[in-house]
């Protein structure tokens, strides 16, 4: 618990009231002074006598509020010696910042600022430490039971009458509202800001993944996000509007680059994810999950060599951008390599179909259509002549003059293993 006049423990350390107040100066919403609380001290006198005997109790009530926290509190119950005196610093602490606030009847805020900013900054504390919201909050709840059962009997016997009793105790319990409030807040404050510090670390790991940066720089990068290494990683490659719906088919430890993809153009419509080891099984649902949408999976690779898995996503992506014609069916770079092959160089593809089909060039194109279509089926079903019929909706006979043809104008150049190689690539 936060106090006033000595340091207040937090997560990573102390720190003084005149840090606190120092900290208040800056327009944080989170320890702004509370009305409610204020005014009920405003509203409240403590005779000397009480003030005497609750100040000098106060050893003893932070000693058995924290005693109740260890115990009834499981994220606390394992805390060591030194963790435990310094609870039992800070929860007294903060109640000699109760009993200021609450004896100083005309001016009541002042005392608060300094408290709610050491109740934030614990908040921030135990979250840096990786305790959660709810056991801070339990936290102060078990010790303001113990607090207020403690110190209302030490008031009582010190003549504080029922009437005052009950203002009392609103105020001890408003104050306690104010200070959980105001360590809630440090404590979502600080996560905020640890995620957003982790998805910058993210981003910065996936872009280096994707540029293919050294190993060094890399693993570099995985330790400061926190990123459990993988032994294999897989880029997707997605549109923007797709991203929600490709986030909830994989893994929810991918990592995601929505924008300033490597080597693409600032109006190319792209995203990554950098899916972790997915295997054959996984890719297949995967793959039949996305549906028709404009996705690209590329192939596993290493996770250190993600590079590699990147550039071939994204020259199918061209590939099927060039095309024009959605494709019917989530792209699967693994399925398609033949094509992947015969697009990584659109010009020498082109030249090889004008060397090879040069003898076709003196024919009508129809006739031409006709005939590459034909070489290109006789060529796949090896020269099965029922086969290629069916393929082509035609009589058999018709394959065998259409074949005729092709061999008057190749003449035994189509018995030429590299020949019948090019024409395979060329025809595609």
């Amino acid at each position: 618990m936060p106090t006033q006049g000595s340091k207040i423990l937090t997560g990573k350390g102390e720190f003084s009231e005149e840090s606190c107040s120092q900290m208040t100066k800056k327009s944080d919403p989170a320890v702004e002074p509370a009305t409610v609380t204020a005014d009920r001290a405003a509203a409240l006198t403590l005779s000397p006598d009480v003030q005497r005997a609750l100040r000098s109790a106060l050893p003893r009530v932070a000693e058995h509020a924290v005693a109740a926290i260890i115990v009834e509190v499981p994220v606390y119950a394992a805390a060591r010696s030194f963790m435990v005196d310094n609870i039992e610093a800070a929860v007294q602490m903060a109640l000699g910042s109760f009993l200021t606030l609450a004896a100083r009847s005309g001016d009541a805020s002042t005392p608060l600022r300094p408290a709610q900013q050491g109740s934030y900054e614990l908040g921030r504390g135990e979250a840096r430490s990786g305790r959660s919201v709810d056991a801070l909050l339990s936290a102060y709840r078990v010790g303001a039971r113990v607090s207020w059962r403690e110190l209302s009997a030490v008031a009582v016997d010190a003549g504080m009458g029922a009437g005052l009793l009950a203002q009392f105790a609103e105020l001890v319990f408003a104050y306690i509202d104010e200070l959980s409030a105001a360590s809630v807040a440090g404590h979502a404050d600080e996560l905020a800001t640890s995620e957003r510090l982790q998805r910058q670390h993210r981003d910065r790991l996936a872009l280096d993944l994707l540029r293919g940066a050294s190993e060094e720089l890399l693993l570099r990068r995985a330790d400061r996000a926190r990123w459990e290494r993988p032994t294999t990683l897989t880029v997707v490659l997605t549109r923007d509007a797709d991203l929600h719906v490709v986030r909830g088919l994989v893994d929810t430890r991918s990592l995601v680059l929505a924008e300033d993809l490597p080597d693409t153009a600032p109006d190319e419509d792209v995203a990554a994810f950098l899916v972790p080891d997915l295997s054959p099984g996984a890719r297949a649902r995967l793959v039949r999950s996305i549906g028709a949408r404009a996705v690209v999976v590329g192939p596993s690779r290493p996770w250190l060599l993600t590079v590699g898995s990147y550039r071939r996503a994204l020259r199918a992506h061209r590939l099927l951008h060039a095309r024009g014609a959605p494709a019917p069916a989530a792209y699967d770079t693994e399925a398609h390599l033949a094509d992947l092959v015969r697009g990584a160089d659109p010009e020498a593809l082109a030249d090889l179909r004008r060397t090879s089909l040069a003898p076709l060039d003196d024919l009508t194109p129809v006739a031409r259509e006709k005939l590459e279509e034909t070489l290109r089926l006789w060529l796949l079903h090896r020269g099965t002549r029922e086969a290629v019929a069916e393929a082509l909706f035609v009589h058999p006979q018709t394959v065998r003059y259409r074949v005729g043809q092709l061999r008057e104008l190749f003449g035994d150049s189509l018995d030429d293993p590299d020949t019948v190689r090019d024409l395979v690539v060329a025809l595609g």
